[in-house]
């Protein structure tokens, strides 16, 4: 992806949501676009209008950390974007060598999947930054079990399910803020790892394949996953809401494990119990059927 672009279109963005009342400016007549000017923007930040302007154009890399901070108040950032922003300028002065040295798991140590399987009653997935699946416990293939039987193909993929499969609308009850957020998540990784061809595959595939994955990529929202809540329509239980946990794999740069649990004494306790005695049956081998034995004459 084109870096200069990416930081343009992320800070033209950030300027456009912003009110000079709501950044405590006087606004004097009608403006042509929303949000502040550029120089409202400089006067906030402390730098020239002539400055600002170079940023924005995308010359981040010579930013220093204060110039960087003060452009996160004047865009009144949340500490997800601001993230955002210093992992752009990183980006602009790391070369493609450098920058290859640190490739991103394809596999989950055979200690992180022991992990995830002692967590039976728990569903428990190992996911890289690109968001495939790289091992799952038994109760997260039965919760995500259309994950696993999609015909998009391996690896099992969380944002190519969410856009690509038909099913996902339905399979995730709050669609729309999980697509946002999932988006989210890729360009956070985007700009971490700009020199990740595989990465950078899957968001042209999906912004090939997908109307509603362009039109998000376009809102240059920013999302990282760490604690919070989903509702699921599982296929065999119906509906369960869940609280999961992304625990980062200290040593594997871009791995992390998301746990999903149930709050004490809800419905979805009760549920997520009826989705493993569903995932034992379901998964049990057939019972051999006794042989017949010769009747003795």
């Amino acid at each position: 992806m084109d870096k200069k672009a990416e930081i343009s279109t992320f800070l033209k963005s950030r300027r456009a949501r912003i009110t000079p009342e709501q950044a405590g400016l006087p606004s004097h007549g009608a403006r042509r676009v929303p949000g502040l000017r550029r120089s409202e923007v400089a006067v906030l930040a402390g730098v020239s209008v002539e400055y600002y302007t170079r940023l924005e154009r995308g010359n981040l890399g010579s930013a220093s950390d204060s110039v960087l901070e003060a452009l996160a108040l004047a865009l009144q950032l949340d500490d997800t974007e601001r993230e955002h922003l210093f992992a752009l300028a990183r980006a602009m002065n790391t070369s493609a060598r450098r920058a290859r040295h640190k490739p991103v798991k394809a596999s989950a140590r055979s200690s992180v999947v022991r992990i995830v399987d002692g967590m039976p009653d728990m569903p428990a997935f190992v996911r890289n930054n690109r968001f495939d699946i790289l091992a799952a416990n038994a109760l997260a293939r039965a919760l995500h079990c259309e994950w696993f039987d999609s015909a998009l193909g391996e690896p099992v993929n969380t944002v190519r399910f969410v856009f690509l499969d038909p099913r996902a609308r339905r399979f995730y009850v709050d669609w729309e803020r999980v697509a946002r957020q999932g988006v989210g998540a890729l360009r956070v990784q985007a700009a971490q790892t700009p020199y990740d061809r595989e990465l950078s595959n899957l968001i042209g595939e999906l912004s090939t394949r997908s109307d509603a994955f362009r039109t998000l990529w376009g809102a240059q929202d920013v999302h990282v996953y760490n604690e919070g809540t989903k509702r699921f329509h599982h296929p065999a239980i119906g509906e369960l809401e869940l609280v999961h946990e992304a625990l980062d794999v200290v040593g594997d740069a871009g791995l992390s494990i998301t746990v999903y649990s149930a709050e004490p004494g809800t419905p979805s306790e009760d549920s997520l119990k009826l989705l493993a005695s569903w995932a034992a049956t379901a998964h049990a081998p057939p019972a051999e059927q006794p042989t017949e034995t010769p009747h003795e004459h």
